[in-house]
């Protein structure tokens, strides 16, 4: 029996891709999260077999997710299902060990056939994302992020948490760490990304696809 864990922010595309996989024969959905954070600490306890990802997720973003998961769970295989396509990201993904990446623009029968094909230990990328990778095999500079790689793995963390408009004593308290140690990386991954304020910070979130652009424009200043 494979168990599977299905981490997606959006309740409906998250039932979806459940009723996908309870299809197939011998699976079994051991996890359902809606929150990176959350999802971490269920997958430490359940230790699923298999997990289908989506990259923007409150809490921790899906690539440091992805991160932690090959790193504790090095048998564990792993699906990203994402909207989000931006050759950066698809390169950091692909470093951090993913076996397979699906856009969200694709028909649910890819979806379907990427789950079967990266269960059976093999790879796969939608179409769109396999034209991307294409590019970025091409122009591998173009789709580096050497700011984003100086950061140790808390200051993602602590970037995420600021870009979602925590103050450092909730980033503090969700982190569970002392506020003076909060306040230390914040100012430590400023000065590795020379950015000063809030609204800079945030904006180098989204660009570089560790939190979703908000739907109203974001205003400036600190």
């Amino acid at each position: 029996m494979k168990r599977v864990a299905i981490i997606e922010d959006q309740t409906a595309v998250r039932e979806m891709i459940a009723q996908i996989v309870k299809q197939e024969p011998d699976v079994q959905v051991v996890l359902e999260s809606g929150d990176g954070r959350q999802a971490l600490e269920l997958c430490m306890e359940e230790k699923p077999d298999f997990v289908i990802l989506d990259m923007m997720l409150p809490g921790l973003s899906g690539t440091e997710l992805l991160r932690r998961i090959t790193r504790h769970l090095p048998n564990c295989r792993v699906l990203i299902f994402s909207g989000y396509q931006d050759p950066i990201l698809l390169r950091e993904v692909l470093e951090a060990g993913a076996h397979g990446y699906i856009g969200k623009s694709s028909a649910l029968s890819e979806l379907q056939k990427g789950f079967r094909i990266v269960a059976s230990g093999g790879t796969y990328f939608s179409p769109d994302v396999a034209d991307i990778l294409r590019e970025v095999m091409k122009n591998p500079e173009s789709s580096t992020n050497p700011a984003v790689k100086l950061l140790t793995a808390r200051e993602r963390e602590i970037l995420q948490l600021i870009a979602e408009s925590n103050s450092t004593k909730e980033i503090a308290a969700q982190l569970k760490i002392s506020v003076k140690t909060a306040e230390n990386h914040r100012t430590n991954l400023m000065k590795k990304l020379d950015l000063h304020d809030v609204a800079s910070l945030t904006r180098f979130a989204i660009e570089y696809g560790i939190i979703e652009a908000p739907t109203r424009p974001m205003a400036g200043g600190a």
